[in-house]
């Protein structure tokens, strides 16, 4: 009986390490520079120009048109998602009620430029 019980005791204790212990980044993920490089993009008045419309941490008069872009992990769980709606929605239909350019579908961002905002859009 007491070896069931130290089974258990282990087991638990394994499974809360498991638990407790981060997430490590993948090389799949993006890196500081990618991120960086995403921000200067969502800041820049002649690209992203995320600015314009949306509360940015860290950003200078931010507009008021768009949502903050705030825990954007948790509004966009599925980061495809996020990357269609900047593309301009999943690249065959629109965005109903929404004044937000389709940044690809009109070609003001590329493909790779729209996944380095969307990287740094999703730290926030």
């Amino acid at each position: 009986m007491s070896s069931k019980i130290n089974h258990l005791l282990t087991a638990l204790a394994i499974s809360g390490v498991i638990i407790s212990t981060p997430l490590t980044v993948t090389a799949a993920e993006s890196s500081g520079a990618t991120i960086e490089e995403g921000k200067k993009l969502a800041f820049a008045r002649s690209k992203g120009n995320c600015l314009a419309c949306h509360a940015i941490k860290g950003g200078s008069m931010p507009g008021n048109i768009g949502p903050a872009l705030i825990a954007m992990q948790l509004r966009y769980p599925d980061k495809q998602k996020l990357i269609d709606k900047i593309w301009g929605t999943s690249k065959s239909q629109t965005i109903p009620n929404s004044i937000m350019p389709p940044f690809g579908r009109h070609g003001i961002l590329t493909d790779s430029e729209i996944n380095t905002i969307t990287d740094f859009i999703y730290t926030l």
